[in-house]
Formats: C-alpha cells, sequence, structure tokens
C-alpha cells in the first residue's frame, strides 16, 4: 500500500482530527441565500441520466471487480474486514460527545468515531470484493448505530450543541462525508443490504444532509457558514452533499438542483487561492480540500458527460500547480500554516492532475492509484475508468525543478539548487500577512532543507484543542511569533491581521546566486520602529548557502533580538557559531551582531505539536537597547563531528 493509501486508511476522522478546523467562535449572522437559477437546472437536468448514479461499478458487475480481488492492496482489506468481525463495534455514547464541550479535546471523541466509520468503510468494500454476503450483517450493524447518533456533526463543531439536542441540523465534514459514504455503499452493493437498511440510510441522508442543504442553497433557511467560505470546508462538503444527492436524489431536476448549487457556490472555494495558486491552509489542507475539489469535479464530469466540468475554471489551474509548485527540494516542501513538518502533495491527485491539466510529468505517472484510500467514492474514483484514465501519457518526462519559485501575491519564495550545481540546501521563506486560512502569525517565517533533512523549521501545526480555533488561538507558542524564526521587536510578537504583513520589496533572481528583501515593519505594531527589513541571501555556490540579515532602526532605543528553529540535535562551536544536525546532515549557522552584544537563548517550546520532537528556540537576544541593529545568521551545510 503506497504512503498516500496508509494515511487514508487510518481513517476519515484520523484524518479530520489532524485537518478540520473548528466553526468561527463568534461568527456574524448569516444571509440568506440567492435562489439556485432555475433555468440552469433545468439545462443540468437534460444532461442528466434517467436513473441516479453512483462512482465506480456496482459490486454485482462481477466482471468489473475482477481485476481489483486480485490486487494485494484490496486483498488486505478483506483480512482487515476479518478482523473487524472479531471486534465488537465500539461504544460512542453521550458522554463522550459531551467531553468536548467540557474538557476542549477533540481526540477522545474521534478516536472511537474514526474506529467505527472507517470499520464501516472497510466492511462496505471487503463485501464488494468478496460478495459473499459474510459482511452484510456486520455493515447493518454498522449503519444502525450511525444512524442512531444524535447527531453526525462533530463536536469540535456543534459548540453550542444544537445538534446534540437536536434543535438544528447542520452540515459539516463528518456529516457530509458520512451522506456519501452511505451513498455510495447503496450505490455498490445495493439489494445485498436489505430493504430496511438501504431505506434508513437514504431516510436519514436525506434529514441530516441533502433536506439542510437543500433548504440554505434555496433560500429557506440560513446558511451553514462554509457555503460561501473560502477554505477547505467549502470543498469537502460540497463533494459530501453532491456525491450523496447523485444517488439519493429522486428525479433528475432533484439531481440537478444540488449540480447548479454546489457548481454556484464552489466558486468561494476558489477565491481562496491566491491568483498565484497558492493555498494559505498549507499542504495537508490542499490535499484534503482540493482533493475533493476533484472529487466533486469528477463526479459532476460523470454524470453530465462533461458538460459540467470544474476543472475549466481557469482559476483551477493554478490551484492545481501548486502540489508540483510547493516543493523545495527532495519531496520536501515548508510547513507554513496549520500544516505537518512532512505533509507533501498527495500522489494519487497528482496522478490525477497531471492528466487532466496536461502536465506530463512521468514522476506522478508512477503513483499506484488503484489502491483503497479510506473513502469509498475516492476509492471506485481511481479503481474504475474517470476523465483522467484515458489520457495518454507516452510522451511523458521527468519534471525539473526551477531554481526559484515565486508565489508573488502570495508572498512565499522557494529557492532550490537548480540543475548543474554541487549545491545541496533548498529554502522556503515566507511574506503574506497574519490573517491567512489556518494562520500562524509569522510573517518572516523560513524553513532549510539539506539534501533531504529539513535542519531549519517552521515548527507547523499543534495537536488542536478548543483553543487553537478560540480567541486564545495564539496563546500557543508555536502559532504565535515566538514559535518561529522571526523577530521579537521591543518585548512584542506579532500581532495577528492582515495589517500584520510583510511586502517582498525586492527579488534578484540569477544563477548563483538569489536575493530576496522582506519590509517586515508592518508585522509589528511597535511605535518606535521605524524600520525592520529582512534579506535573504540564497548562494548555489559550493554546497551552497543561505544568508539572513534582519536590518532594525528605531526612533528611540529599544529592545530587540530574534532566533532560530530547530527539531533537531545542537550545539554551540563557538561564541557565534552553532552546528545544527540530524543524521549525517548538519549545518553551521555563524551568527554576528552590530550595535549590541548579544546572548544566545536556547529554549524549547513546551506545547503538544504532531513532531517528532518539541521544538528548540535558539534565541539570540541583543543585551541592550539599540536604536539601531543588524543581526545576520550565515547557515552553510558542515560535517557532523563523531562523538
Amino acid at each position: 500500500m503506497n504512503r498516500d493509501s496508509a494515511r487514508t486508511e487510518m481513517g476519515w476522522v484520523s484524518v479530520l482530527a489532524c485537518l478540520a478546523m473548528a466553526t468561527p467562535a463568534v461568527a456574524a449572522k448569516p444571509r440568506m441565500l440567492e435562489a439556485v437559477d432555475a433555468e440552469r437546472v433545468q439545462a443540468v437536468a437534460a444532461w442528466l441520466p434517467a436513473e441516479p448514479a453512483g462512482m465506480g461499478v456496482p459490486a454485482a458487475d462481477r466482471a468489473a471487480w475482477k481485476p481489483l480481488v486480485a490486487k494485494k492492496a484490496f486483498q488486505a482489506v478483506v483480512t482487515q474486514a476479518e478482523k473487524s468481525l472479531e471486534q465488537p463495534l465500539p461504544e460512542l455514547p453521550d458522554e463522550l460527545y459531551l467531553d468536548y464541550s467540557k474538557t476542549g479535546n477533540r481526540d477522545r471523541w474521534q478516536r472511537v468515531a474514526s474506529v467505527r466509520d472507517t470499520r464501516l468503510t472497510r466492511l462496505v468494500l471487503a463485501e464488494c470484493l468478496e460478495h459473499k454476503g459474510r459482511f452484510v450483517a456486520a455493515i447493518a450493524e454498522n449503519v444502525r448505530a450511525l444512524c442512531a447518533e444524535p447527531t453526525w456533526v462533530m463536536p469540535a463543531h456543534d459548540r453550542s450543541l444544537t445538534n446534540f439536542k437536536g434543535e438544528a441540523i447542520d452540515i459539516d465534514l463528518r456529516s457530509s462525508h458520512i451522506g456519501l459514504e452511505l451513498a455510495t455503499a447503496d450505490y455498490l452493493l445495493g439489494e445485498r443490504l436489505g430493504p430496511e437498511i438501504r431505506t434508513m440510510m437514504r431516510e436519514q441522508v436525506k434529514r441530516r444532509v441533502l433536506d439542510p442543504y437543500r433548504d440554505m442553497a434555496a433560500g429557506r433557511r440560513a446558511p451553514n457558514w462554509w457555503i460561501t467560505g473560502t477554505n477547505n470546508w467549502n470543498a469537502v462538503c460540497h463533494a459530501g452533499v453532491v456525491g450523496a444527492a447523485l444517488w439519493f436524489g429522486e428525479s433528475r431536476e432533484d439531481r440537478a438542483f444540488f449540480i447548479a448549487a454546489a457548481e454556484k457556490h464552489i466558486d468561494y472555494f476558489l477565491r481562496g487561492f491566491g491568483a498565484d495558486g497558492y493555498c494559505s491552509e498549507g499542504v495537508g489542507y490542499w490535499n484534503y480540500g482540493f482533493g475533493n475539489y476533484l472529487l466533486l469535479a469528477e463526479m459532476m464530469h460523470q454524470v453530465t458527460g462533461g458538460r459540467v466540468d470544474l476543472l475549466t475554471d481557469p482559476r483551477a489551474r493554478p490551484a492545481a500547480l501548486y502540489g508540483a509548485n510547493i516543493e523545495i527540494i527532495n519531496g520536501i516542501c515548508p510547513p507554513f500554516a496549520d500544516c505537518a513538518v512532512n505533509s507533501r502533495p498527495s500522489s494519487v491527485w497528482m496522478w490525477y492532475i497531471n492528466r487532466r491539466f496536461g502536465l506530463k510529468s512521468s514522476r506522478w505517472e508512477r503513483a499506484d492509484v488503484m489502491v483503497p484510500h479510506g473513502q469509498l467514492a475516492t476509492t471506485m474514483l481511481f479503481a474504475f475508468p474517470n476523465s483522467a484514465s484515458g489520457v495518454s501519457m507516452a510522451d511523458a518526462v521527468e519534471p525539473k525543478l526551477a531554481p526559484h519559485m515565486f508565489f508573488e501575491q502570495s508572498g512565499i519564495v522557494l529557492l532550490r539548487p537548480g540543475e548543474r550545481t554541487a549545491c545541496r540546501l533548498g529554502v522556503g521563506l515566507k511574506g503574506g500577512h497574519n490573517a491567512e486560512h489556518h494562520n500562524h502569525n509569522d510573517v518572516g517565517s523560513y524553513i532549510v532543507v539539506l539534501d533531504n533533512e529539513t535542519l531549519l523549521v517552521d515548527p507547523g501545526a499543534e495537536v488542536y484543542t478548543a483553543r487553537t480555533f478560540s480567541n486564545r488561538r495564539y496563546d500557543s507558542r508555536v502559532l504565535n511569533s515566538y514559535g518561529h524564526p522571526v523577530p521579537i521587536i521591543a518585548g512584542q510578537l506579532q500581532p495577528s491581521g492582515a495589517k500584520a504583513c510583510g511586502e517582498i520589496i525586492r527579488t534578484d533572481f540569477t544563477g548563483a546566486t538569489d536575493t530576496v528583501v522582506l519590509d517586515m515593519t508592518s508585522a509589528y505594531t511597535v511605535p518606535e520602529l521605524k524600520k525592520l527589513q529582512r534579506t535573504f541571501v540564497y548562494s548555489r555556490e559550493a554546497a551552497g548557502s543561505l544568508t539572513v540579515t534582519d536590518e532594525v532602526v528605531f526612533t528611540e532605543a529599544k529592545p530587540f533580538g530574534t532566533a532560530v528553529m530547530t527539531l533537531s540535535l545542537w550545539e554551540q562551536l563557538a561564541p557565534g557559531v552553532v552546528r545544527i544536525w540530524q543524521g549525517d546532515k548538519a549545518v553551521r549557522v555563524e551568527i554576528k551582531v552590530t550595535g549590541s552584544e548579544f546572548a544566545l537563548e536556547p529554549e524549547t517550546i513546551d506545547e503538544d505539536v504532531r513532531t517528532r520532537s518539541k521544538p528548540i528556540r535558539l534565541g539570540i537576544t541583543l543585551t541592550q537597547p539599540v536604536t539601531e541593529a543588524t543581526v545576520t545568521m550565515t547557515i552553510t551545510p558542515t560535517q557532523v563531528q563523531a562523538k
């Protein structure tokens, strides 16, 4: 099983535990949506088949399923499902749902829900593969338990408990996912599930997912915020809702309504990307959000014979290319925002993008996509013919990373060795502002990669709790600027908000040396701060180097300091010289300061993080207040000394 499959086989709730963003704690009262264009509904209806459709091929078509049955990755699903038969279905009592509202802990409920929901997906897929009825009773048990839950909305998305109490029926990441999962299960297994279970699934999906969305899209009730939101929720929830409607919708017009409504409101999701295609939510959320956008696009494409194709939107191409463009070197990507430090673009979605957008990359073509993906609809998309599978890749070539990538609108720069150099360093650096999706207060942050090891880091996301998505978000020292390699000005950290920004005022990209100058003055609210400029100079000479220079000017003397961040081992070799290493990879950091003496102040950031170890902040603190100062850090590859 490939890396992407292994990740998704953990179950959708495990993914959401890392990826889901809670509903904003305080939100403006939403206005009613304008009704969906009736003429568009009729046009779409004319393109739809008379009968509902799902993703893939029903399991009764044994000839179509035979190639999957023969694959080891799918055989493993049957083995896992057999183990599920030997274990009781975990209980999900009300007390566990209420745990979040009492303690702010998301994980305890999500772990149990993940086991239950993943079990259902696995049992359904196993029954499709084997088709002997051995797993039907367990599927029925799972469905009954699911339908007995007071709400399908996750506790972290139901802070007021209105869904739990039955006072509202909202749609969130989980409920939309369940709607699609049950619809796909019914489509694939049909009569094998029996009339009781089939009726239960249809009625519950209609009540908990389809009817609420129809009322929102028709302007009969206030919409959930995500329908006009610009982050991953929009695509994820729309994919789930539409996929469920395409099978459980009772008429062409009914199914066409959901397509037309999603077609209208998915526009907001694309607005969340910069014109340069940058995803400020980070690579993990791009996999999740844009992956669901692709799933939605494929479902619409299939049922309309390609007449509705979301990928023809000109904004879809730069958003799709983000997955290829965000790499620094050797598959490593910057973990800016709420992103895991080891996040990579999904190889299966890159396979799809590679073909649909004509990238002709042999690298992404090598991905094994015909494997289980943790969600029935996605598994079916890749297991059977789709709009990408018929594209010829005969002229695919190995892609080469350009020496630099500049997401100009978003203020992100990636610096790479390029071809025919001995340089081993890659760099990612960040301007932008502090009001991005899944924002960290991190203007000026950067990471340094040596070969395949990230030695100077941005620490990425913390483990989510109620605090993470509350007005106490920036109490976290990995989400506020203290946990990033950026300055502290007059004792002040960066504030949140769009006004706290860094403007790239100069770039000079050449064959041997690249220079990027970032004006960070607006990233701090210190009245005496006259100038704060960070200059990155990246050299491809020899093994490569990066020089980071902070120049600060105050109208009166103020304290100043900055930092280097790492997850690796470190030692001070001499005053102003530090070695940082992991395994056999090491860099030397030489620190020079003008305007004052300085002290090196190491500190472990004691937050609940997702990294292999807690981040270490090597503070560089000037010992005297200054009116003008510079701090220069020169980073070069070096040898690891034997102990």
